[in-house]
């Protein structure tokens, strides 16, 4: 099973972009979606961004993840 995580796109430049997940920042590439820009949630896996996702399911994946953590 893969596990993917929710990041807020902050910056972007050049097909990569700049994403804080959780606190965390880091660099990962956008080169598979289009139409994302600075304050867009994603799907992160291994470095890249797989989808674009709604504020609605990024919160959802944050419940989930905190509820595992307890």
């Amino acid at each position: 099973m893969c596990v993917g995580l929710p990041a807020k796109i902050v910056s972007m430049k050049n097909g990569t972009a700049v994403v804080d997940a959780t606190g965390a920042r880091r660099e990962i590439s956008t080169e598979l979606l289009d139409n994302v820009e600075p304050g867009d949630f994603v799907m992160v896996h291994a470095g890249i961004a797989i989808a674009k996702i709604t504020t609605d399911d990024q919160e959802e994946t944050k419940s989930l993840m905190d509820a595992l953590e307890a």
